[in-house]
């Protein structure tokens, strides 16, 4: 998928031109508050899954809490130079699906160095993507239903977590739920970082009474090194679904979402920054990073400036956040640490809950690969792994096959 990299500005719309824009322009107050919020929402919102999903590769805590900060640092960065440089709203975000993805993968031969290797191939993918306009071309051209089937899948058995940490841990993971569901009657938006809110309570009670215990040893934020080892299973089970998931399901749509806004992303640079970056932070723990879909709404909608032309403000003030958030990362790691049993993964579970269910309507929107879409969510939920490679890889696979076989068989329809 090429895309023409020059910055777009779009025309003024009725109402613009009927009322100046003297009048109700509120300085640069609404873009930079629009920019705290969308690095606070993106941040609190899935900053658990990611730790999940690097733990579950082979990283430990330092490492984890590492991978964490370095996808801070990488993103934010990279937010900074996009948005200024192209006068545009632009914001980025570590891969959430491919946090989920990790996540349902778990150990591969080569352990946590051959995952950093991994990693460093998705970013030299990316940014070949963005070189190379057919990549991006092949990567659209695999089926809707398809990817986010596979994704569905990856994302069950996390969605499941609350139910089975209810059942084991009624008492400390139903208050979390509780002010969840009530964030969720009155603004969605600060659901999950509501429920973490609680958790954080939960789990200083847990220490208070002696329950648990916090390294403070491991506040303090730092970088830890891994140097990078190949193996082909990590390249086949890791580094290929996660590029996939990543590119379908999120800078294909957050290329599409900046459009709804009047935006059109300087696709090579883009890919390029975010390739790059994703290489840097990898031997740090950063798994990948990647133009935001969700969160480039709060930024790139008329909330954040009624000016199109002033919203980059509001990216480039997400950038300066994320870097704050850095420093809270060891922190927060070592927070997820000390939790009840699952706390945390309750509250990743109910971060990925909206993800599900639009990868779920998604992959069986279209009822001619309906039956493709529902076996490539079985086998991705199912968890198998063959050959040292996770059950994402082949059920992409198999609903590729099932898909050709189908409608390879399938009769032509008689000319009258």
């Amino acid at each position: 998928m090429a895309v023409v990299s020059r910055t777009f500005e779009p025309e003024p719309t009725g109402a613009e031109q009927a009322e100046p824009a003297v009048a109700r322009d509120p300085g640069l107050s609404h873009p930079i508050s629009a920019g705290v919020v969308t690095a606070l929402v993106g941040f609190t919102s899935s900053f658990a899954v990611v730790l999940t999903g690097l733990r579950a590769v082979g990283a430990s805590p330092t490492e984890a809490a590492s991978g964490l900060m370095a996808l801070c640092v990488t993103q934010a960065i990279g937010m900074l130079w996009l948005s200024r440089r192209y006068r545009m709203p632009i914001t980025l975000a570590w891969s959430t699906p491919g946090a989920a993805l990790l996540a349902g993968t778990g150990l591969v031969v080569g352990g946590w160095p051959a995952a950093v290797g991994a990693f460093i191939v998705v970013g030299l993918a990316v940014t070949l993507t963005g070189l190379w306009p057919r990549l991006g071309r092949l990567i659209a051209a695999i089926p809707t239903a398809l990817a986010q089937a596979m994704l569905a899948g990856v994302l069950l058995p996390l969605c499941l977590a609350p139910v089975t940490a209810f059942r084991d841990s009624p008492a400390a993971v139903a208050p979390v739920v509780l002010v969840w569901l009530v964030l969720l009657r009155f603004s969605r938006r600060w659901a999950v970082p509501a429920a973490f809110a609680a958790a954080a309570v939960v789990i200083a009670i847990s220490i208070t009474v002696g329950d648990g215990s916090l390294d403070t040893s491991a506040l303090a934020p730092t970088l830890d090194l891994t140097a990078p080892h190949w193996t082909w299973q990590a390249l086949v089970g890791i580094a290929v679904p996660l590029y996939i998931v990543t590119m379908a399901s999120q800078n294909i749509p957050g290329t599409a979402v900046m459009s709804s806004f009047g935006y059109r992303v300087p696709w090579k640079s883009a890919m390029t920054v975010t390739g790059i970056g994703t290489v840097i932070g990898a031997p740090a723990g950063g798994h990948a990073i990647n133009l935001a879909a969700i969160s480039a709404a709060l930024a790139a909608a008329p909330s954040a400036h009624p000016d199109p032309k002033r919203r980059w403000v509001a990216a480039f003030t997400a950038g300066c956040s994320y870097l704050v958030l850095a420093l809270c990362s060891a922190a927060l790691a070592a927070l997820v640490v000390a939790a009840p049993q699952g706390v945390v993964e309750a509250v990743a579970g109910l971060a990925l809950l909206a993800t599900l269910g639009g990868s779920l309507a998604a992959a069986v929107a279209d009822e001619a690969d309906r039956e493709a879409a529902v076996l490539t969510f079985l086998i991705a939920a199912s968890g198998v792994a063959i050959l040292g490679i996770g059950s994402a890889f082949w059920a992409l696979v198999a609903g590729l096959l099932f898909r050709l076989v189908v409608r390879g068989v399938r009769p032509r329809p008689r000319t009258p």
